[in-house]
């Protein structure tokens, strides 16, 4: 018979690296996403990133989001180190309807901001008919789905 002694502070700390990071392999960067009209908007919290740190990268549908915070150097001290330091990613999977060609990034505050247009194919238009005898006539037409009621 084995016996096996567990400690249950060592795998509270077990879990809570797995679900909040170390310091060697931080978590991923906080996100707010919402749509306002045709434009959606992404905010991701970097505070204490430099901007030059920061990489964004669009492939097909999906948008990469990178950034740095370096490990402190010399010969201080440390007393404390609860910031995550290294390499942080986040990708996100853009929909079709989006105009990936147009995206916009501002970075401010520790704050990463992307403004992403609805691309002009997506947007609800009106389409003209051409009636026999008669004059022209427009239907509005809408891309979203209507639910059907019988």
């Amino acid at each position: 018979m084995v016996l096996m002694r567990t400690d249950p502070f060592r795998e509270l700390d077990r879990l809570s690296q797995q679900l909040l990071g170390t310091a060697a392999r931080p978590t991923l960067m906080p996100m707010d996403a919402w749509r306002e009209g045709d434009t959606f908007h992404v905010e991701f919290d970097l505070p204490g990133v430099e901007a030059d740190s920061i990489d964004l990268d669009v492939e097909r549908n999906v948008l990469t989001v990178r950034a740095d915070r370096p490990f402190r150097e010399g010969a201080n001290e440390l007393l404390a180190a609860e910031r995550p330091r290294g390499v942080f990613s986040r990708q996100l999977i853009l929909g079709d309807n989006l105009d990936l060609e147009h995206i916009s990034a501002a970075y401010g505050d520790g704050v990463l901001r992307l403004t992403i247009p609805v691309a002009e194919r997506a947007k609800p238009r009106k389409i003209s008919i051409d009636v026999a005898g008669g004059d022209d006539r427009t239907i509005t037409g809408s891309a979203e789905a209507q639910p059907i009621s019988a």
